[in-house]
């Protein structure tokens, strides 16, 4: 009997030792499976609390592992009641987690960025000097990324000298100009002489604009002219009848307070150094010398201006352009005593249309070549311009002795009335008193002349190239121009080491331009290519 019961003993033991195995096996598979899902709920716990703020678990977990309690968040402001008629509060709005960045227009705590020079001390009298409000205003609005200064309708502000200048400043800055600025006629206030009046360097994305006005007070500055100011070359091929003419502008009557002013006489409003600058709206008047330069500037727009001189102020260009590239000028407005444009050496890609130009002398590119320097200028288009009462119409003048190139220019669709000298190029340009003669010159190709038409009253058409360096492919088409006798001698159509082509009659006959390319025409060097 013994002996029986052994083997069933040993077969419950073993029936024993198996479930108390597969109870250990469940339990440690229970625990590798909580372990698991705990550590992969733990990640995607942390990976969300990246992106979000929850309350609750996770807050209380780092609190109890060292972490320090948070804050509680403050309760948003409510919305400003609807001015709509409604029975229902405004819905709350949502807790905004994250600070925005800072919108343009508006600095990093939500202000509104406009800084008006009132704010700053102005006073806009006309009398007390405003230069220092107006350095404060913009080295506040420097700061701010498409901020304004505001300079107000109805107050005339009196500036000195002054610079509003980068490279520091945040872009996109609009200098809002409503008023009236007036410079100081005082010699004191100009030291002994300085280049430019109002001056903006190296900005980016700089915004003239507004109905104001600029006024230069530039009388008391052109009364010591002609003595000491070159004189347009093209002056000499304007012989008046009976010396009915006056060469020289009448000199004005000077100021008891005002002394002799500097020899060096500024511009108006210059920009140097900048991108991406626009001017609209606003007049420029009575400036010293140039009204509005732009120099070493690239995206240049200039529209819907207006500057305003009288035609005798010398030395007074509206608009000079000087190694500067991208440029538009269009629906303005140019009265000067020089040129209404003057396109000077590193010019490119400028196309200026829909422009009034008179009193002046035109539009013109040059002088070039001066002192024997190079010159380069390319793509240049002029078109759907009215010129009344002004020396020349389209011009192109270079110096003896210079280098480099003009290329690529369309005159296109001008109307000239009472212009004595339409179309221009004159290689002999000289401003002084006497020039020497010089073999080197800018060398001139790819003119092209189109829909010219109107009345001149001294000569249609004077070409006056290199003897050296001829100009090549000039291009006539659709030229009409009348004479209208008034005060001058007037002479036949000019031409001098010109080649191109004639592709349509014009009128008068211009039988001149010698057809094809010069027979010998002296290859450029590498020096004197652009």
């Amino acid at each position: 009997m013994s002996s029986a019961l052994i083997p069933m003993e040993m077969r419950s033991l073993t029936f024993m030792l198996f479930i108390a195995f597969l109870v250990l096996s469940a339990t440690f598979e229970t625990c590798n499976a909580r372990r698991g899902r705990h550590w992969r709920q733990s990640r995607s716990n942390s990976a969300s609390l990246s992106k979000k703020n929850y309350k609750g678990s996770s807050s209380h977990h780092n609190y109890h592992n060292g972490g320090s309690k948070p804050k509680p968040k403050p309760k948003p402001k409510p919305k400003a009641p609807s001015h709509k008629s409604s029975p229902l509060p405004p819905a709350p709005t949502k807790p905004v987690q994250d600070i925005p960045p800072p919108k343009k227009g508006y600095d990093s705590g939500g202000h509104s960025s406009v800084f008006n020079v009132m704010d700053f001390g102005a006073k806009g009298d006309g009398i007390v000097d405003d230069t220092k409000a107006f350095e404060a205003a913009w080295a506040a609005a420097c700061k701010v990324e498409a901020s304004t200064m505001m300079v107000p309708a109805g107050s005339v502000f009196l500036v000195g000298p002054i610079s509003f200048s980068g490279p520091y400043c945040q872009a996109n800055i609009v200098f809002q100009l409503d008023g009236t600025i007036v410079a100081p006629t005082s010699s004191k206030d100009w030291g002994k002489g300085l280049l430019w009046w109002i001056d903006f360097t190296k900005l980016r994305g700089i915004t003239v604009q507004g109905k104001g006005i600029i006024d230069g007070r530039g009388s008391v500055w052109w009364q010591d002219y002609p003595y000491d100011d070159p004189i347009d070359d093209e002056s000499k091929l304007i012989v008046p009848l009976n010396n009915t003419v006056q060469h020289k502008p009448p000199v004005p009557i000077r100021s008891e307070l005002s002394g002799k002013m500097p020899s060096i006489k500024p511009t108006a409003m210059r920009f140097y150094g900048s991108f991406n600058v626009t001017v609209t709206g606003i007049t420029i008047q009575s400036s010293p010398q140039c009204h509005l330069k732009f120099d070493n500037c690239i995206g240049v727009v200039v529209h819907d201006v207006r500057v305003s001189s009288p035609g005798d102020s010398p030395n007074t260009d509206g608009i000079h352009l000087q190694n500067s590239k991208d440029v538009l000028i269009h629906s303005s407005s140019l009265a000067c005593g020089d040129d209404c444009v003057s396109i000077q050496t590193g010019c490119s890609n400028v196309y200026i249309h829909n422009v009034n130009c008179g009193p002046g002398h035109g539009i013109s590119i040059g002088s070039l070549g001066r002192d024997n320097t190079k010159a380069c200028v390319s793509n240049i288009t002029v078109r759907d311009v009215m010129m009344h009462n002004t020396m020349n119409g389209v011009r192109i003048k270079t110096w003896q002795g210079g280098s480099g190139s003009v290329q690529g220019v369309l005159f296109s669709n001008i109307q000239v009335s009472e212009v004595q000298l339409p179309i221009v190029i004159d290689q002999f340009y000289c401003d002084k008193s006497k020039c020497k003669n010089q073999t080197s010159a800018v060398a001139l190709s790819g003119i092209t002349y189109e829909k010219i038409r109107g009345t001149y009253t001294v000569k249609p058409v004077h070409f006056a190239c290199s003897d050296s360096l001829p100009c090549i492919d000039v291009t006539l088409s659709s030229i009409e121009l009348k004479p209208q006798q008034e005060s001058y001698h007037m002479y036949d159509p000019f031409c001098w080491q010109t080649f191109g082509l004639l592709s349509t009659p014009t009128v008068p006959p211009i039988g001149c331009l010698q057809m094809g390319k010069p027979p010998s025409n002296r290859p450029q060097s590498d020096h004197d290519a652009c």
